[in-house]
């Protein structure tokens, strides 16, 4: 890391040949952004904002500073304050990042955005995979809106990229998807109300399979088949038609 940032010059260390530019270097007169910086080391923290502070680099192996005007940008997942209560993040270089802020909450918050989302990913994939797929129907564009999506916009991209791997015919369906990754997506929805729906969606992200669909509830095969008949749901048809949900 260190190398990339600030560069090195020839003989630095064994195999570095040649001069190599820092991106603070590259970035001079620009931006640089530091995306996951709270997983970056407190030895890397203390480099950069000796960069900003003193608004130069040195290079690994050099003697000169180079002096530098850059914006930085830095994006994280993680707490930062809750990092520095608990010394894994340097309070001086936290003070001196902060200045500006924005929060992008994630994705269970925001489910207005999962459809143009969708819409975006689709058009994406099928551009690039010359394919005319076309998106998921309406009974499980419900299951989406209210999954709670612990991967955030990552996760639904990959959602979408694992249906394209599956080559479904014309549509796609949350059938399509791979076993670890249906069951996954199922034991992780945002919590349903409506016990008919949750039958409903565990029926369908488990194609109609009823022991799969009672160890998602967890519950047993009698009581899920009770709970079938209480609401009128009919396992033969279930079973043909898994992802013909209403």
């Amino acid at each position: 890391l260190e190398s990339e940032l600030f560069g090195y010059d020839t003989g630095a260390f064994t195999g570095a040949q040649g001069d190599r530019p820092d991106a603070f270097q590259e970035a001079d007169g620009g931006t640089l952004f530091l995306d996951e910086i709270g997983d970056m080391s407190l030895f890397a923290q203390a480099k950069i904002l000796r960069a900003i502070e003193l608004g130069s680099v040195q290079r690994l192996g050099g003697q000169r500073s180079i002096p530098v005007n850059v914006r930085i940008i830095a994006a994280t997942n993680h707490d930062l304050w809750t990092m520095v209560q608990e010394n894994h993040f340097r309070k001086d270089f936290y003070f001196r990042i902060n200045v500006g802020r924005v929060h992008l909450p994630p994705l269970r918050e925001r489910p207005e955005d999962i459809w143009p989302l969708l819409d975006y990913y689709f058009r994406e994939l099928n551009a690039s995979q010359h394919q005319a797929l076309r998106g998921f129907p309406s009974e499980e564009m419900e299951i989406l809106m209210s999954y709670a999506w612990p991967g955030n916009v990552r996760e639904l991209r990959n959602l979408v990229e694992a249906i394209f791997i599956s080559d479904p015919p014309k549509q796609a369906s949350l059938k399509y998807l791979p076993q670890p990754m249906r069951l996954e997506f199922t034991f992780t929805p945002a919590p349903i109300s409506d016990e008919r729906q949750s039958l409903l969606v565990a029926l369908a992200m488990t194609n109609g399979n009823v022991s799969e669909a009672a160890r998602t509830l967890s519950c047993s095969r009698m009581t899920l088949y009770r709970r079938m008949r209480k609401y009128g749901i009919e396992y033969d048809s279930m079973r043909h038609n898994p992802g013909g949900l209403a």
